[in-house]
């Protein structure tokens, strides 16, 4: 029989034939421009980056990199000190993409920028400032609130009492309020902001350095003598309101120093 040989017989192996390639689908024409266009932001050739995007929205108006595109196009503009053309730019990109919440948050803020530097050569950038006075987003009305201060516009002023509430701005708005002659009228946050006590003994080489939180402001009087406490009342010191004096006070301030021949006691706000 011939069966069991045929079982012994190595199975035939035939080569496997090649299938046809796959090939990649080609980059549409849009992505090619939008990467040109980040080449050469990341290059900081910021007339060419604007001149490919330009190219990109106007000959794809409704590709899918159009957001984008109209963004960096803004942004372009602005890293190339273009101030106008960048602002009408975000208007352009807040304009016809409502939808971009983070971009969005961006355009708006850095369209008060380039307003702000224009505001005293183009009417429409101070307009524009004082419209953003009233947008929704608190951050952008302050930033607008800012860039008026320079000028001493009267517009900012209640923006800026707001702005003292806002732990990331409250500095900045207090500043901004007592550079324009305006006493800061609401409590700033008290967060990151403390009273410094310093006492230098004469018979001491180190200085004593205390830093108080502000609800603990009272307990300044302990660290000083009768005769400073003295001194204080004759010098107009209210050691009740020392809270909000410091509140109300640029950072870096010397509320008072005191000297009774002993030692010398300085507070600062820091």
């Amino acid at each position: 029989m011939m069966f069991p040989f045929l079982l012994a017989m190595p199975a035939l192996v035939l080569p496997l034939m090649p299938g046809p390639a796959l090939l990649a689908a080609p980059d549409h024409p849009t992505e090619g421009l939008f990467r040109q266009g980040r080449d050469l932001r990341y290059a900081r050739r910021w007339y060419e980056a604007a001149q490919a995007y330009r190219t990109l929205l106007r000959e794809f108006p409704n590709a899918s990199r159009a957001a984008d595109a109209r963004y960096w196009l803004a942004s372009s503009l602005e890293q190339d000190q273009r101030w106008d053309e960048a602002a009408e730019a975000y208007t352009e990109f807040l304009a016809k993409h409502a939808d971009q919440r983070l971009l969005g948050k961006e355009a708006r803020l850095n369209r008060v920028h380039c307003w702000g530097i224009r505001q005293w050569n183009n009417p429409a950038a101070l307009a524009g400032l004082a419209s953003a006075l009233a947008d929704d987003r608190e951050d952008v009305r302050i930033a607008a609130a800012l860039q008026l201060a320079k000028r001493k516009d009267p517009r900012a002023l209640p923006v800026l009492q707001a702005g003292l509430r806002v732990d990331s701005s409250s500095e900045a708005c207090r500043l901004a309020l007592l550079a324009m002659g305006a006493q800061p009228q609401a409590t700033g946050p008290a967060q990151g902001r403390f009273l410094v006590v310093r006492v230098k003994e004469r018979a001491q080489d180190e200085t004593l350095t205390v830093r108080l939180a502000l609800g603990l402001a009272r307990a300044v009087g302990g660290y000083l003598s009768d005769e400073q406490l003295r001194q204080a009342k004759q010098k107009g010191v209210d050691m009740e309101r020392l809270m909000d004096q410091a509140l109300n006070a640029p950072k870096g301030t010397e509320l008072f120093s005191l000297d009774d021949g002993k030692s010398t006691v300085t507070v600062t706000v820091e």
